[in-house]
């Protein structure tokens, strides 16, 4: 598995963001007095702005138009990620520390806004890991079109099959697939489907586990 660089997803994956985010929703479904339908929910795990707009509209037209629907939802959330610390997942900070005592350069390639996600990532203290982010904003196409994994392998001077890709969602893991990165899938709120398991990457309950992996290929 030779590999020179590794690109992370960032929300479910790096912090304990989806939780918060669904809890904001949840929320604003109450609010709005509209039923909170978790698998609707569910689908836009990985999707950039227009992705989740196009999701969430897909079962919510019918009731409510999408911008007074994201202004409660935001205003439940926001106040939050740009304020407060997210828990990082298990595993995250050794692995990159590994990666780091590896010489293996690190980027984020996140569907969050640029300036929110670098916002995200120093109020949890992981800024200083990473080379670049690259983020749903600075593309035409999000996930899973392989085109934000693109981008990073770029920024990064490394090409893309030199490229490990840690994903938590299913569009993320056909994203960074497409862009021919070698992955690790760790799901957070979806667990992937046959179709997605079939793809043939890593799936591994934990980075914890990643990076137990990772040493012993390097010990072969």
């Amino acid at each position: 598995m030779p590999y020179q660089a590794a690109i992370f997803d960032m929300d479910g994956l790096l912090l304990d963001t989806e939780r918060v985010c669904m809890q904001a929703f949840e929320k604003a479904c109450q609010q709005l007095s509209l039923p909170f339908v978790k698998s609707a929910y569910l689908k836009i795990i990985g999707r950039n702005a227009q992705g989740i707009e196009a999701a969430i509209m897909s079962h919510y037209a019918q009731y409510i138009e999408y911008a007074p629907l994201r202004k409660a939802w935001m205003d439940g959330y926001w106040p939050i990620v740009e304020h407060q610390a997210i828990p990082v997942k298990s595993g995250v900070i050794n692995l990159l520390e590994w990666f780091k005592s590896q010489n293996i350069p690190v980027a984020v390639a996140t569907s969050t806004h640029n300036k929110l996600a670098a916002t995200k990532l120093k109020l949890a203290g992981l800024d200083h890991y990473f080379q670049h982010i690259s983020s749903g904003c600075e593309v035409t196409r999000g996930k899973p079109d392989p085109e934000i994994f693109l981008l990073a392998a770029q920024r990064l001077n490394v090409a893309p099959e030199q490229c490990l890709a840690f994903e938590d969602s299913s569009n993320g893991v056909i994203s960074a697939i497409a862009a021919k990165m070698q992955v690790f899938q760790v799901p957070d709120l979806v667990i992937p489907d046959q179709q997605v398991i079939a793809l043939g990457h890593h799936i591994a309950s934990s980075l914890d586990h990643v990076l137990t992996h990772l040493k012993q290929q390097n010990n072969k």
